[in-house]
């Protein structure tokens, strides 16, 4: 059981820090040029689902990678 509320806790903060990195990424994007004038409030939307979206993609990536490279221990013995 102490595995699984290592991994939860693991997977929470990963996903916490790749949606703050992307967060901070997509600060350099300027989508205000592309989408229509006196729409702010639904660009900053976007911005948050984007860094949600591209976050999470981003820290499950890692996550399987840090679980595949756990199993090749398993493929020695």
């Amino acid at each position: 059981m102490d595995y699984f509320g290592q991994q939860a806790i693991l997977s929470i903060l990963s996903h916490a820090f790749f949606i703050g990195i992307t967060f901070y990424a997509l600060q350099a994007v300027m989508l205000d040029k592309i989408v229509k004038k006196n729409h702010v409030f639904q660009v900053q939307i976007l911005y948050i689902l984007l860094s949600v979206a591209i976050g999470v993609t981003v820290s499950n990536f890692f996550l399987t990678l840090s679980t595949y490279s756990r199993q090749l221990l398993y493929l020695f013995q």
